[in-house]
């Protein structure tokens, strides 16, 4: 079992290339099979879940080509199975976008109930909602999803609650729908306009992706594209906590500075420096953090993804903060593992009151989740002495090489499998 281990206290200086958008880029794969043509897709990380989608996709009949590391071609034309029966399928939370894809074009498909981190209930009825306004009929047997349609007619869709999972899904349906459709309280994040916009570009007719109303005017067929996912905006928020808790100075490459703007507000608030370009942002953070409080709202709010990594933050920092997690009801599992390296954190249903404490001391822990684990990766990072931390595979879900991006900023951190390996380490770094 591969573990990272690190010993901390150096503060990060440096350069780092941020990746494409995970969140994004799942999607993105699963509406490439809307076309017969041959679609083109770029700057898509090279992570667990996206390997599990492509591997997926190929299981269904779907042509995939692997240019390079991060360059594929996706021919749908070869999908004569809508039916995904793949076991990594069924661990993953994207597994439901090949859902609205397969629907859109096949008007039928039957997916994995979701899985992915246990952070909380990630509930389908919104998404299922929408199909069944189109004119679909849904049920749940056996631990998957099944979606059939004669054929799938415009309609009228109002969600109960922002879900960005459930605007793609029925936007992806929607693009190869008999008329129009129109989503209301449609969610906003970066990567439903990404996917709008890949749609697009083969040919489907969407408007007001960003907004908070979508309407789609359906197409009978998509055609090939060239396109480039933008990029993470969580990966990058990752680093520019990582410059916030070990007191250094990060500049972070192929970003979208306005992707990023609740994170860049409360560094600001917690006495960071903050320098943006078209395309960079650079986070300097010159004195001990200071207290503040968050709340996780949809786009363009703070981000749930992001919640981890600031709470790490602010247990080092200057005073007492309060966060509250207001999407996930499981995402403050990480805060026992958080008290082994000295943080001072109680929580109380959905609400964490953290106090800050002077510094961290380095523990063996374990990543409970995706964004959980990197987390804990920045706490490692900021801790006196070594931390070890067990079940990095969550973490490698949406995070690319993160162990040799850290080294580039001047991080004592290495990937393992072994107890000679960790010596080999505590042997190097003294």
């Amino acid at each position: 079992m591969e573990q990272y281990i690190i010993k901390g206290g150096k503060p990060l200086c440096g350069e780092v290339e941020i990746g494409g958008a995970k969140n994004a880029a799942l999607a993105i794969l699963a509406a490439a099979n809307m076309t017969d043509e041959t679609v083109y897709i770029d700057n898509l990380p090279d992570v667990r879940d996206i390997n599990a989608l492509l591997g997926a996709m190929e299981e269904i009949g779907a042509r995939v080509e692997r240019i390079d590391r991060h360059t594929v071609t996706v021919n749908g034309s070869g999908v004569t199975n809508c039916i995904v029966e793949t076991e990594s399928m069924k661990k993953i939370r994207a597994s439901y976008y090949l859902l609205g894809a397969l629907l859109g074009k096949y008007k039928r498909a039957q997916v994995p109930l979701p899985g992915g981190c246990n952070i909380g209930s990630r509930p389908i009825d919104q998404h299922l909602k929408g199909f069944k306004a189109m004119g679909a009929v849904t049920r749940i047997e056996h631990g998957f999803i099944i979606a059939e349609a004669e054929e799938l007619h415009g309609a009228h869709i109002f969600l109960d609650m922002v879900s960005v999972g459930a605007t793609i899904n029925i936007m992806m349906a929607a693009a190869m729908a008999n008329g129009n459709t129109i989503i209301e309280n449609a969610a906003k994040e970066p990567h439903v306009v990404d996917v709008a916009n890949f749609l697009n570009s083969m040919g489907a007719r969407i408007k007001g992706a960003g907004t908070d109303v979508i309407r789609i005017h359906g197409v009978k067929s998509l055609h090939k594209t060239e396109y480039s996912i933008i990029p993470d905006q969580i990966e990058a928020g990752t680093f520019m906590f990582a410059a916030a808790v070990t007191g250094g100075s990060i500049v972070l490459r192929n970003v979208i500075p306005k992707h990023l703007e609740a994170t860049s507000a409360k560094l600001l608030e917690m006495g960071c420096q903050i320098h943006e370009n078209d395309d960079a942002i650079r986070v300097i953070a010159p004195k001990k953090l200071q207290s503040t409080h968050v709340k996780t709202l949809p786009y363009p709010g703070f981000p749930t993804d992001m919640q981890p990594q600031i709470s790490v933050s602010l247990a080092l920092a200057d005073g007492t903060s309060i966060v509250t997690e207001s999407i996930f009801e499981n995402r403050f599992r990480y805060v026992d593992e958080l008290a082994r390296m000295g943080a001072s954190v109680k929580v109380e249903g959905n609400v964490a009151v953290i106090s800050g404490v002077d510094k961290f001391t380095g523990a063996r822990v374990s990543a409970p989740d995706l964004r959980a684990g990197a987390a804990l990766v920045l706490a490692g990072l900021a801790a006196e002495g070594i931390t070890i931390i067990d079940d990095i595979y969550f973490i490698e879900r949406g995070y690319e090489n993160l162990d040799q991006k850290f080294r580039g900023l001047g991080a004592d951190m290495e990937k393992v499998s072994s107890e000679k390996e960790i010596q080999k380490f505590k042997l190097k770094v003294g």
